[in-house]
């Protein structure tokens, strides 16, 4: 199922991906305290959690939040690798889908149960070839070799494609990548910072939350002044 052809809840889901600006993006290797940080990571306002296949029982953990936190909250399973996995986490509760590669039959697979999907690119062609493939963001991974100035370059020649930034975002280039025309960001260690779990210092991950939220929404409001 393409991007056009797509039901109301997937394209709205999108919609709200977009509209929060922020995925967290959530690697731990204690999986005890996912709840705290997803809690936490509310508090500060982000509504959009991306549980990788790296935590421990993460299937488990995906439906467990699926099931518990209330439905304005999307939760989603990063680093998606195969088809069989996609299965998994969508029957899980995962209301997005995010990995690290762009492979076709991902994005099929995903489609065919209504459910959004990232792939992650890096070229102008291998973006280009994700979007046709009907990726419904494409992830540009790792950002952090690339820079803002890339997504202003890509959208010179590919205005039609949403693009969003996961690797070396922090809080002070969160609102660069905003105005360069990232349709939301994604964000890990410098949201879920690994000391602030280790402490149990969860209120350090609101404060990140916020900071983040804040600086997607300023750079929104400079981006439609024009500059």
């Amino acid at each position: 199922m393409s991007r056009m052809s797509a039901n109301p809840e997937r394209a709205a889901i999108v919609s709200a991906i977009e509209s929060s600006g922020v995925v967290a993006v959530i690697r731990l290797s204690d999986a005890t305290q996912l709840r705290a940080v997803a809690e936490a990571l509310a508090e500060g306002g982000i509504r959009a959690l991306e549980v990788t296949m790296t935590v421990p029982r993460a299937v488990a953990l995906i439906e467990e939040l699926a099931r518990s936190l209330p439905t304005e909250f999307l939760v989603g399973a990063g680093t998606v690798l195969d088809v069989e996995t996609a299965r998994q986490v969508i029957a899980a509760g995962a209301r997005f889908v995010v990995s690290p590669v762009f492979k076709s039959e991902l994005i099929e697979a995903c489609h065919r149960s209504d459910v959004p999907v990232m792939p992650g690119c890096f070229s102008p062609t291998e973006i280009l070839t994700a979007w046709e493939a009907g990726a419904d963001v494409v992830k540009v991974f790792p950002a952090t070799a690339l820079g803002p100035t890339f997504f202003r370059d890509i959208h010179g020649p590919l205005p039609q494609v949403r693009l969003m930034p996961t690797g070396g975002v922090t809080r002070e280039n969160a609102g660069d990548w905003i105005r360069a025309g990232a349709v939301a960001i994604g964000a890990g260690t410098a949201l879920v910072d690994a000391k602030a779990v280790a402490e149990r210092r969860f209120d350090l991950i609101t404060e990140n939350a916020r900071h983040f939220i804040q600086a997607v929404q300023l750079a929104r409001g400079t981006a439609r002044q024009g500059g």
